[in-house]
């Protein structure tokens, strides 16, 4: 027997909640979509079966809140993407919340260990190559100078969250395939073993979606929104340091920042 879904549920009179998103994503319209009531029932249910908590079966939710199976998996699939779900097996269970990456000159590891969580890295590769024309100036060498590449799988509490791709001159870390346990900190790295300080970078950050290799290495489907962050580093003195793309599963994290009004500081923008 084929299901088919009610009639589309009337606009609430109430207005939102406080703090709620405006008119709670309610077309001006006034009707709201099948599969988005059903989101919203499911996202309640998320709060009552907490972290970790299994979703019942699709086809017991279908009958629950009488929709068909394809509309509830429609909100099933925003939900992932959300990161309000994840899949665990064969089943899907409620996520906890996402990480919160600062956008600041600190390291990955120091903002997850700040959540109470796990930090860790599993090495790709660590090669040592020429410096292409396009790669030399940010890192203060002439094109085919040494460089190093490292990539790293980025981890909380073992699971995978990202992908980490760091390019540093030869010449400022002769040793460090020798020196550095890919799985630490490489900001704690370059400050312990080789006195390197931090002074400024430049950051841009992005949406996009995972390459198939990307995909496959952070274990994520292809369709996953990711956040893509480009960093130049300088150290102290105003010498290029480093150039490292980093890219976050969109699910897991979410990026905060200070910012300064007008009066915050001299010279502010």
């Amino acid at each position: 027997m084929n299901v088919t879904d009610p009639p589309d549920p009337p606009a609430p009179s109430a207005g939102p909640a406080p703090g709620a998103p405006v008119r709670s994503g309610i077309p001006e319209h006034g009707r709201i979509p099948k599969y988005y009531a059903v989101k919203t029932r499911i996202a309640a249910l998320l709060d009552e079966l907490g972290e970790g908590g299994p979703l019942p079966a699709e086809r017991e939710l279908a009958a629950r809140f009488e929709v068909s199976r394809e509309t509830l998996r429609q909100a099933l699939r925003e939900l992932l993407l959300e990161g309000r779900l994840r899949r665990m097996g064969r089943g899907t269970v409620v996520a906890g919340p996402k990480l919160e990456q600062p956008l600041a000159l600190a390291s990955y590891t120091e903002g997850v260990r700040r959540q109470g969580r796990r930090p860790g890295r599993d090495l790709i590769g660590l090669d040592r190559l020429d410096a292409p024309a396009a790669l030399a100036p940010d890192l203060g060498v002439e094109p085919g100078a040494p460089v190093w590449h490292m990539e790293r799988v980025l981890l909380a509490d073992d699971e995978r969250v990202g992908l980490e791709s760091t390019y540093i001159a030869v010449a400022r870390a002769p040793r460090l395939a020798a020196e550095f346990a890919p799985d630490s900190s490489f900001y704690g790295y370059l400050r312990e073993h080789l006195g390197i300080r931090f002074g400024d970078a430049d950051e841009r950050l992005e949406t996009v979606l995972a390459t198939p290799r990307e995909a496959l290495l952070i274990g994520t489907p292809p369709a996953l929104p990711m956040l893509l962050i480009h960093r130049v580093s300088r150290d102290t003195e105003g010498r290029p340091l480093e150039r490292v793309r980093s890219l976050y599963r969109g699910d897991r994290f979410s990026f905060t920042t200070h910012l300064r009004g007008e009066g915050g500081s001299p010279g502010g923008p």
